[in-house]
């Protein structure tokens, strides 16, 4: 199912297959900012990854006495969640542990989705709350795409990714296996924008970690229209497309990252966004300002 709110500026659609942001739309321009998942080259608009980020040892789970298969950033961008309410402004969606979520991770859990329009700012706050007897550790994401170019007047070299402030954006390595190795590397230094072109992700993501930014953004050179997102409460920002010239760029404020290859599978041994004591909760808001 699909809902869809809009105020002055923008027009929100968000899907229950995921709790995608499906579609926004800036009415100044009609603008269509997110990916329209062409299946062709990459399948999604903006994945939530819980219960982690990226991948994990021997994609296995081992917890409470037993061993989950888990793939790429966890299960809950495969699942259907309940639309709970929507309002003039909002709207809100939920993830429930099922039988079906038992077989993949074995604790009582919801996840909450609230998407808040705010003049040209849209605010997606992931809620995580643990029913379960046990402490509930868990890595959270977003992992939204945005079109690149934004009209057919223009082309994706004709766009920058830009840092609030200058920045030597030190990187986690985690390739060939999607898993850290120890590696770093540096995206640039003292550097304010990174040049969209076909070199950019021809090595899969950079995982950025320590940055002093508190924002960044797509912009259109010469123009000033631009996506910004707010990463200064994530202490990891990956930014990703798919090889060779991008039709889309997505830009992933993370609260972890993925396991590290000498690691072992034991869910409790695993870094975490956070671990929820019963009863506890925890969130995260990304506010994504779509700009001219």
């Amino acid at each position: 199912m699909e809902y869809t709110i809009e105020n002055e500026y923008l027009k929100l659609t968000v899907t229950t297959w995921g709790a995608q942001v499906k579609s926004v739309i800036r009415k100044c321009d009609g603008v269509e900012h997110i990916w329209q998942a062409d299946n062709s080259v990459w399948g999604y608009h903006a994945p939530i990854l819980f219960p982690h980020t990226g991948k994990v040892v021997d994609g296995i789970i081992e917890a409470k006495g037993g061993k989950y298969e888990s793939g790429q950033h966890g299960f809950a961008r495969l699942m259907e969640h309940e639309f709970i309410c929507q309002t003039e402004n909002s709207i809100v969606l939920e993830l429930r542990a099922t039988p079906e979520t038992y077989a993949k991770f074995p604790y009582e859990f919801a996840l909450v989705s609230t998407f808040t329009l705010e003049s040209d700012t849209l605010h997606h706050t992931l809620t995580v709350e643990n029913y379960d007897e046990e402490k509930l550790p868990f890595g959270i994401g977003y992992h939204p795409a945005f079109t690149v170019p934004f009209d057919a007047q223009h082309v994706a070299t004709d766009y920058e990714l830009r840092f609030s402030e200058p920045e030597s954006p030190l990187c986690i390595g985690c390739q060939p296996l999607g898993l850290v190795h120890g590696d770093l590397y540096y995206l640039g230094s003292n550097i304010q924008s990174i040049p969209i072109d076909e070199k950019l992700f021809a090595n899969d993501s950079h995982c950025m970690v320590n940055l002093k930014s508190g924002s960044l953004g797509i912009y259109e050179k010469g123009t000033g229209r631009g996506v910004v997102c707010n990463i200064e409460e994530f202490p990891y920002t990956l930014i990703w497309s798919k090889p060779g010239m991008p039709k889309f760029v997505c830009i992933e404020p993370w609260h972890s990252i993925p396991s590290a290859e000498a690691s072992s599978s034991d869910w409790n041994a695993k870094p975490a966004a956070a671990i929820l004591e019963p009863g506890e909760s925890w969130s995260c808001t990304l506010s994504t300002s779509f700009v001219r």
